[in-house]
C-alpha cells in the first residue's frame, strides 16, 4: 500500500515554509507510523511546481490512499483545493482529510471538500514515533535544525475563542522527554507546557542537557499559561536555565488583568529575562473594544515588553481575506467583531500601532517614524536625534525637519513637505 501525504498550499510566506510556526508535524509522525508498518510513503506540500517531489516521480509513486492536512478553519478554501486537484490526479485512490479544520467542522469538511473521509483528532498511533524529517530536509528555503516535541497534548483552559479543547479534549502529560531529544534545538508544541503536572522533571531535564553542552535553545510556540507561573513562580527560573526564549504569556481579558500581567513579567525579569524579550499575547477584533486594548497597549509601552497581536476569527470562520493595505473592508471579506464595537479601520489601526510599538521597544527609541524604517533620513540627522537629550528635544528637532513620528504614548506627527 502507498500514502501520499499532503500539506495543502496555505498562504505561507515561502522564507517560513520551514518555520516552526508551520511545519506539518504532524504528517511527519505519520510518515513515520506508517513506514513503520511497511506502507509506502511520500510527502508534497502544495502543488509539485512548487514541491520537493516532481510530477514523474509522484505519478509513479501511485497511491493507494491520500492524507491531507488542515490548518486553521478559515484556510479551508486550500484545502478543498488540495482535495480537487489529487482526486484529479489519482481518481481511485482514497482521500482523507485531517487536522484543525477537519476535527472542529467535520461535516462541513466533507461536503466542502467531497473529500472520502475525515479524520477527528489526533492519530494517537503516530504520537509514539519519531517524525520523519528526511521528508523535507532538503526542502528550500532552508533545511529543518531543530526539534518539535509534544511534552503534553490538550488544554485544561476551555477558552471560548481557542478550539484546542475541542480537538485535544483531554489532557495529556508525559513524565520525561529526555529519551525523544535529538536535536540541540527544541520547539514546543504543547498548547499549555507548564501545566504538565511533571513540568519541574522536564524543565530540569533540559536543564542538565543545556549544562552538558548538548542544548542551543528551546521555544514554546504557544507560550507560558502566565496563572501557573503565579501559582509556581520557581518555573521562571527553570525556564530561563532550561534556555527559553522570547517567553510569552497571554492577556487574554481586560485591562483590570495589568497588575497580574505585570507580576507576570517581573517573575520573567527576576529570573534573568530582559523586558524587550519578553511578548505579550493579546485577542482583539474581539469582545474588548479598541479603546481598552489600547490602554493594554500602552501599558506594555510603559512595562518595555512586546506584543504578539492576534486578530480573532470565530471558530467556524471557513474564509478570511484580509489585506492589512486595503482600507473600507467589510464583513463579506473578513470576520469583524462589530458587537464589541470593531470596525475595518480600527482593526488595521490597532495592528498598525502595535507594530510600530514593538519597533520603537526593539530599537530602544521613543518613537517611531516612516521616514526612519524606509531610510529616507540622512545618517547623520539619526545620530543627532539619538545623541539629543530627552524626548521632547529629540521631537522638536524632527519637528524642525518636518519628519514624520509617532509617539506611542500619544504624540504624532504626519509627514511634511517642505
Amino acid at each position: 500500500m502507498n500514502v501520499l501525504l499532503v500539506e495543502p498550499t496555505f498562504p505561507i510566506p515561502p522564507k517560513s515554509k520551514n518555520h516552526k510556526n508551520f511545519l506539518p508535524i504532524g504528517l511527519l509522525k505519520i510518515a513515520s507510523f506508517l513506514r513503520s508498518a511497511g506502507t509506502g510513503v511520500r510527502l508534497i506540500r502544495g502543488y509539485p511546481e512548487d514541491n520537493i517531489v516532481s510530477l514523474p516521480e509522484l505519478v509513479e509513486f501511485s497511491p493507494d490512499e491520500i492524507w491531507i492536512t488542515s490548518l486553521f478553519t478559515y484556510w479551508s478554501k486550500h484545502v478543498r483545493n488540495a482535495v480537487r486537484y489529487y482526486k484529479d490526479l489519482f481518481p481511485s485512490a482514497r482521500t482523507v482529510v485531517g487536522g484543525i479544520y477537519a476535527s472542529l467542522m467535520p461535516e462541513h469538511c466533507k461536503e466542502f471538500t467531497r473529500c472520502d473521509a475525515v479524520h477527528i483528532g489526533v492519530l494517537e498511533e503516530a504520537e509514539k514515533v519519531f517524525p520523519a524529517y528526511d521528508l523535507i530536509q532538503n526542502a528550500n528555503p532552508k533545511p529543518v535544525d531543530y526539534q518539535i516535541i509534544h511534552a503534553s497534548r490538550g488544554c485544561v483552559r476551555k477558552c471560548s475563542f481557542c478550539g484546542v479543547w475541542k480537538v485535544e479534549p483531554q489532557f495529556k502529560a508525559k513524565k520525561s522527554i529526555k529519551d525523544e531529544i535529538k536535536s540541540r534545538k527544541i520547539v514546543f508544541y504543547d498548547n499549555n507546557l507548564l501545566y504538565n503536572p511533571y513540568i519541574d522533571n522536564i524543565l530540569q531535564e533540559l536543564i542538565d542537557l543545556k549544562r552538558a553542552g548538548r542544548l542551543d535553545w528551546c521555544d514554546s510556540q504557544s507560550g507560558f499559561d502566565g496563572r501557573v507561573l503565579l501559582q509556581k513562580p520557581h518555573l521562571a527560573k527553570m525556564v530561563k536555565n532550561a534556555s527559553f526564549r522570547q517567553p510569552r504569556i497571554a492577556w487574554d481579558w481586560g485591562y483590570e488583568e495589568a497588575e497580574s500581567i505585570r507580576t507576570q513579567i517581573n517573575l520573567l525579569i527576576k529570573a534573568g529575562y530582559d523586558s524587550k524579550e519578553i511578548h505579550i499575547f493579546m485577542l482583539y477584533n474581539w469582545d474588548i473594544p479598541f479603546v481598552e486594548m489600547e490602554k493594554k497597549r500602552a501599558k506594555c509601552w510603559e512595562w518595555e515588553t512586546q506584543i504578539a497581536d492576534c486578530r480573532y476569527r470565530p471558530l467556524q470562520q471557513t474564509y478570511d481575506i484580509y489585506r492589512p493595505n486595503r482600507s473600507g473592508q467589510t464583513t463579506e471579506e473578513y470576520y469583524i467583531h462589530e458587537q464589541g464595537g470593531w470596525t475595518d479601520a480600527l482593526v488595521k489601526q490597532f495592528r498598525k500601532n502595535v507594530r510600530r510599538q514593538n519597533i520603537c521597544v526593539r530599537q530602544d527609541l521613543p518613537f517611531y517614524s516612516k521616514a526612519f524604517e524606509q531610510k529616507r533620513v540622512p545618517k547623520e540627522v539619526i545620530r543627532k536625534v539619538k545623541a539629543l537629550s530627552g524626548i521632547t528635544h529629540k521631537l522638536a528637532y524632527l519637528r524642525s525637519l518636518g519628519v514624520d513620528y509617532w509617539v506611542p504614548n500619544g504624540e504624532h506627527q504626519d509627514a511634511m513637505t517642505r
